[in-house]
């Protein structure tokens, strides 16, 4: 089979490889679409010491499972996050992390939907919102943050702002919910607000600090790092939380299922999209990440084996 692997100066490189074998509590899938994130675009691009394997969502269906496994079939429709070994024609998951795709769905619908989703809903669950609340959501055009402006516009925010990288985003985050847009590098974001939903991290976080209104809540949830000014919380009496999907997954299972049920009822009667910016063949997967570091989707962006 062809997996993708990267090499220390961060290369792709295609290459055939014996399939995997599925250990206990692990099914092995055919992939059918495969999600690219910015976490591992950015693994990889800062790979120094040793090759690796990229991760990321995926979707197929399960050709065997391993000893233990309850609950899925040879034959079945799955989509999980999988952690190494992603990029590749047949990937293992972990029981854990994997969950059904209607019949309904596509697959590259799922990938484009079921962790994004999860993530910009429980992003949007961790700054505590109020009916009536002002968000801002950074990385506005990505596979989150669409989905992330769509939950607030949905749960009764007054005014929804987009934050994005260049001017030719704002009728693409507009057409997803947000009343208005602003730009990374614009002086002052405009009216303060109450709930700033963070994706970017690094030095994004002082701007979005600063966004904040008296008591206003940012949520961290970017791999991208970065320091905040203990000062600037303290003048707006404002918090910051940090939230991680992985955690939910493992310590609160029921509302996880809660969460991933109401995504696929929504995304059935029109109320969610899950835009997709682009398709890729497993061979482009570099052409894939590209998109990605030059901040030029608008969605998800997929790789089809």
């Amino acid at each position: 089979m062809r997996r993708v692997r990267y090499e220390m100066d961060g290369e792709l490189i295609t290459e055939d490889v014996a399939a995997p074998e599925p250990g206990p509590g692990e099914i092995l899938v055919r992939a059918e679409a495969i999600g690219v994130t910015l976490p591992t675009v950015r693994k990889v691009r800062e790979a120094a010491e040793q090759p690796g394997s990229p991760g990321g969502e995926i979707a197929g269906r399960v050709v065997a499972a391993g000893e233990g496994v309850t609950g899925f079939a040879v034959g079945d429709r799955v989509t999980g996050l999988c952690f190494s070994h992603a990029y590749a024609e047949l990937a293992v998951l972990q029981q854990a992390m994997t969950s059904r795709v209607p019949d309904r769905a596509s697959a590259v619908e799922a990938v484009a939907l079921v962790r994004s989703g999860l993530v910009a809903r429980g992003a949007y669950e961790a700054g505590r919102p109020r009916p009536g609340d002002a968000v801002l959501v950074t990385a506005a055009a990505s596979a989150v943050g669409c989905l992330a402006l769509q939950h607030a516009r949905a749960g009764g925010a007054s005014r929804v702002v987009a934050a994005v990288s260049t001017a030719e985003k704002a009728d693409f985050v507009r057409s997803l919910g947000a009343d208005g847009v602003v730009l990374y590098g614009d002086a002052s974001w405009g009216e303060p607000v109450d709930v700033v939903l963070d994706g970017v991290g690094g030095d994004l976080l002082g701007p979005a600090v600063r966004a904040l209104a008296p008591g206003g809540r940012l949520v961290a949830f970017s791999s991208g790092g970065g320091t905040v000014d203990a000062y600037q919380l303290l003048v707006r009496s404002a918090s910051v939380t940090g939230f991680q999907m992985a955690r939910i997954a493992r310590e609160n299972p029921e509302r996880y299922a809660s969460w991933l049920a109401d995504l696929w009822r929504h995304h059935a009667d029109g109320a969610l999209r899950a835009p997709v910016h682009a398709e890729f063949p497993l061979d482009e997967a570099a052409r894939a990440h590209r998109v990605i570091e030059e901040r030029r989707n608008l969605g998800k962006v997929v790789l089809v084996p």
